[in-house]
């Protein structure tokens, strides 16, 4: 199972988007895929109509339970789509009591990739949905992933949260030994302004080769596709924005 994490120290820039823009479109090429929401605010998890005040199991319980969550039991805190092959491991508010309670035990970074490692026989693909905060669950996403996917929105302020999640990036290599593999991917493009034009170019000239070199698209149809619960390539299939996560996920895979 491929692991891919989702990350950025800045909310609004496309993360959840990006989730279930790609999780949906290999689902539809026939992989397994779970996607994993990560964020106390629980916005994957609501994408998909699931209330996370109504669960009796979720991502939380992982952190809880630890080792001694079975695969089965895992298995059993997924939530189906409407997409064959797409499940998705819901989040409650529960979460956001983590780094108080769990924060300063041993161990905690990896209790993630743990879990996933039971049930990876079971899926093709895990997409991890970030929450914008350094935490146990930031850590624990980038600690289980083989590539960190980090959309930036194309627009000034977005590039200073950047600069805060490679600062990140840095220190959980040097503190776990661990060489990530990161792809940046513009997102919110839009041609006719001089800021995504400008910050565009800004990232090419900083981060050079780690830039996907495409771009998403300010696309309206993301928001409908959210609206009715579906993810875009089944709700807008001819869109541009899912063009252009079509062609995003063609470069992710040639890297891996």
């Amino acid at each position: 199972m491929k692991i891919w994490t989702v990350a950025n120290q800045k909310g609004g820039v496309g993360k959840t988007t990006t989730t279930v823009s790609l999780g949906g479109i290999l689902a539809l090429q026939g992989k397994r895929v779970l996607l994993i929401d990560t964020d106390p605010h629980a916005s994957l998890t609501y994408y998909f109509g699931i209330d996370s005040e109504q669960l009796e199991v979720s991502v939380y319980d992982i952190f809880a339970r630890g080792s001694q969550m079975a695969s089965e039991e895992i298995l059993q805190a997924l939530c189906p789509s409407t997409i064959e092959n797409l499940d998705i491991l819901p989040a409650t508010m529960a979460i956001a009591t983590l780094d108080r309670s769990m924060g300063h035990k041993s161990g905690m970074g990896l209790v993630l990739k743990k879990a996933l490692a039971k049930i990876s026989e079971h899926y093709d693909y895990a997409i991890l949905d970030c929450p914008p905060v350094l935490g146990v669950l930031m850590v624990n996403a980038l600690a289980a992933s083989e590539r960190i996917l980090v959309p930036v929105q194309t627009e000034f302020l977005a590039l200073k949260g950047l600069d805060r999640m490679m600062r990140t990036m840095e220190l959980m290599q040097t503190s776990q030994s661990k060489q990530y593999n990161y792809t940046i991917i513009p997102t919110m493009y839009d041609k006719r302004t001089k800021a995504s034009l400008e910050a565009y170019k800004s990232l090419i000239e900083t981060y050079e080769d780690k830039v996907w070199p495409g771009v998403i698209p300010v696309d309206t149809k993301f928001r409908d596709a959210s609206l009715s619960q579906k993810v875009p390539i089944e709700y807008c299939p001819k869109s541009r924005g899912v063009y252009a996560y079509k062609a995003l996920l063609e470069h992710l895979l040639q890297l891996d």
